[in-house]
């Protein structure tokens, strides 16, 4: 099985191509941007590896999906391609909708034409998504896959867009696609202005650690490695059509966050003259637009796939901390280059 994989340099992607890997399974074909969070080092380990070729390419580009298609006729596609950050998002709009619903867009009708769907009715495409789609709860209740949609920033609008294009394509014209809508992932590689790495990594050079509002926004987490073992699972087991809701069981206060953070660094790599890190807890105007709650209902993957999440938070954050800790000069690389850190959409 021969599986084109976009945006593959990015935290999931890449994720899910050295598990993919290791497993023996297949081929990947990667083609990645190589935007500011699209990092080539994150697959360095398997840059070398027979059944791995990355292509240097933009899902926007028409002719370069094209060409990629009739080249390697691969047998499904994986489309992690996308704008992510929500505070960016606020900052530059435009980028993520060329990119989310446009580049989404020339994926469809590229892929359409592309030979392998005509003769062959085992392709698929598998496009990767977020519960941010479906806006914000309140105290009570989950997002389940008939949740109808109320994104509430640029990033998440983008993200809906997309999903009813793919959605869109598949009921009108039966193009074989499954969409999975996830939780917050945290894990190795993800991009130090994501929440998670960014308060390790500030801990560590002991910078202040911004939280937005009181940090009682909650989310649902999911550590990146159990994502990628469901993408595996919808990939080989999932039915075309159907959407899977992908979270972790984990939902959790931002501010808890922070603070369990902060506890297991004080454990792990202790600051001098017995200071707790938590010292650091700083509390910054809270981002526009701010959804207060997610939460998903992820039993249709479990009961349909039997998928559950292996690891819980507490067993997942001290490895991702482990990782960040034993692996500084990758994110010292990225404060080095082209992300100081410093605060993003705080526009309004």
């Amino acid at each position: 099985m021969k599986i084109l994989v976009t945006g593959g340099c990015g935290f999931i992607g890449s994720n899910f191509i050295l598990q993919y890997l290791s497993s023996g399974k297949h081929t990947i074909f990667n083609l990645d941007k190589l935007t500011y969070a699209g990092n080539p080092e994150n697959l360095i380990s398997i840059q070398n590896h027979p059944n791995y070729v990355f292509i240097h390419g933009d899902i926007y580009d028409v002719k370069t999906v094209s060409n990629i298609l009739e080249k390697f006729l691969p047998d499904a596609i994986i489309n992690f391609a996308a704008e992510t950050h929500v505070d960016r998002s606020i900052d530059s709009p435009m980028e993520f909708i060329k990119t989310n619903i446009v580049g989404t867009a020339n994926l469809l009708l590229v892929a359409m034409n592309h030979r392998k769907i005509k003769k062959d009715k085992q392709f698929k495409m598998l496009h990767i998504s977020t519960d941010e789609v479906f806006g914000s709860l309140g105290n009570d209740g989950y997002f389940t896959e008939k949740t109808s949609y109320n994104p509430s920033s640029p990033y998440s609008a983008s993200k809906a867009s997309s999903d009813h294009l793919v959605r869109a394509w598949q009921q009108t014209y039966g193009f074989p696609a499954i969409i999975t809508n996830c939780s917050n992932n945290y894990g190795p590689y993800q991009f130090p202005e994501k929440l998670i790495p960014l308060m390790i990594t500030n801990c560590i050079d002991e910078k202040p650690l911004p939280v937005y509002g009181k940090g009682e926004n909650i989310r649902d987490w999911l550590y990146v490695e159990d994502h990628c073992d469901a993408i595996d699972i919808v990939l080989e087991k999932g039915q075309v059509g159907e959407t899977y809701n992908i979270g972790g069981n984990n939902e959790i206060r931002n501010i808890d966050i922070v603070n369990t953070i902060c506890t297991i660094l004080d454990e792990l790599r202790p600051r001098n003259g017995e200071k707790s890190y938590a010292e650091l807890i700083s509390y910054v105007t809270d981002r526009p637009g701010h959804d207060y709650r997610y939460a998903i209902n992820a039993s249709k993957i479990k009961k349909d796939l039997e998928w559950a999440p292996k690891e819980t938070f507490e067993t997942g954050i001290r490895k991702t901390i482990q990782w960040y800790l034993d692996n500084e000069d990758w994110w010292r690389k990225i404060q080095d280059g082209n992300y100081g850190q410093e605060r993003l959409g705080s526009k309004k």
